[in-house]
């Protein structure tokens, strides 16, 4: 198996979303046990610069795809111009993360080369018989199911925050392959016109090392100011239960669970919230679990590592004031 592992690098505007990162550093674990060459694959309008980037991160190949239709992200454009180049070049596995764009475009470019798709793994292996092998959670991540993919190449979608990004180290270089993008007419069925950027300070809620989060005990969404408070000090993302986006106290990108988004952050501060299996099944894989809630039976206490039984409109504004001074 000589033909590689490819990591899709996702970029918007040229800025690369750390998920990517991950995988390279990840990718380059994978392709020194298995003696294989790792590629990177930008698609997209004016990326050429970001060729040093991940040749940094571990990438020995660089496949730059550049064209107009690239230029923001489409799901005809992209399956059509990645199905392309994965035909010519053969690669043996093909990671992506496991963000919005990764959870349209792997399905569609899995079904185009006819094979299976692993999703929202949290693990990546390859197994005596040189099959990539993945770990992936399975009944709202009470269990988890190992994923052995036989055909090639073997495509997978990953958890952001699953594994770490190793440092860059500047004087690595890569090998730039320049591919001309070969898109389908009948594939370009969707134009993008105008992309609406809602500007904060906050980090992205899927990458967000930490997230503080809050559920039907914040009784009203005029309560949410103290959760921002503690999250801008301590350079959180805000995140809420199904209970609070239900009763319309704060939109739905906000929402944690399996009805919502999947985050594995190092912390996780988790205020009024009851612990429904839905959300847990969201938010179970982060490394630290920190449950404020003032009743002591509630469900998210058998997760936490951490439990405060108490008045969160108490507890929050003291841990704040606790964090500032540490700042």
């Amino acid at each position: 198996m000589a033909n590689g592992i490819w990591i899709f690098i996702e970029q918007t505007k040229g800025e690369i979303r750390k998920v990517s990162l991950e995988l390279l550093s990840q990718g380059r674990i994978l392709a020194d046990e298995k003696g294989e060459p790792l590629t990177a694959v930008i698609l997209g309008k004016d990326i050429a610069p970001l060729a040093d980037q991940v040749a940094s991160y571990g990438a020995d190949k660089v496949i730059v795809i550049e064209d107009d239709k690239l230029t923001d992200y489409t799901t005809g454009a992209y399956t059509s111009a990645l199905n392309k180049a994965a035909q010519k070049y053969e690669p043996n596995a093909i990671l992506i993360g496991n963000t919005a764009i990764g959870k349209d475009l792997a399905p569609r470019l899995a079904q185009r080369l006819g094979v299976g798709l692993a999703s929202d793994v949290t693990g990546v292996t390859a197994d005596a018989d040189n099959y990539f092998s993945f770990k992936r959670p399975i009944y709202a991540g009470k269990a988890f199911a190992e994923v052995v993919e036989t055909q090639t190449p073997a495509i997978a979608t990953v958890r952001p925050n699953t594994f770490p990004v190793a440092a860059p180290d500047a004087s690595k270089k890569a090998e730039v392959i320049t591919e001309t993008a070969e898109i389908d007419p009948a594939d370009l069925r969707a134009i993008v016109k105008d992309i609406a950027i809602v500007a904060s300070t906050r980090p992205d809620l899927i990458e967000a090392n930490i997230i503080v989060s809050g559920g039907r005990g914040m009784k009203g969404p005029e309560n949410y100011v103290i959760l921002e408070a503690l999250a801008d000090v301590i350079g959180a993302a805000v995140g809420a239960s199904r209970a609070a986006v239900d009763a319309g106290w704060i939109e739905q990108k906000f929402q944690v669970g399996q009805t919502g988004k999947t985050v594995s952050p190092t912390l996780y501060i988790a205020a009024g919230i009851s612990g429904a299996i839905q959300h847990l099944a969201g938010m179970g894989s982060s490394k630290v679990i920190v449950a404020i809630n003032k009743d002591p039976e509630a469900n998210i206490f058998t997760l936490a590592d951490y439990g405060i039984v108490g008045d969160l409109f108490e507890i929050v504004p003291l841990l704040t004031e606790e964090f500032k001074k540490l700042g």
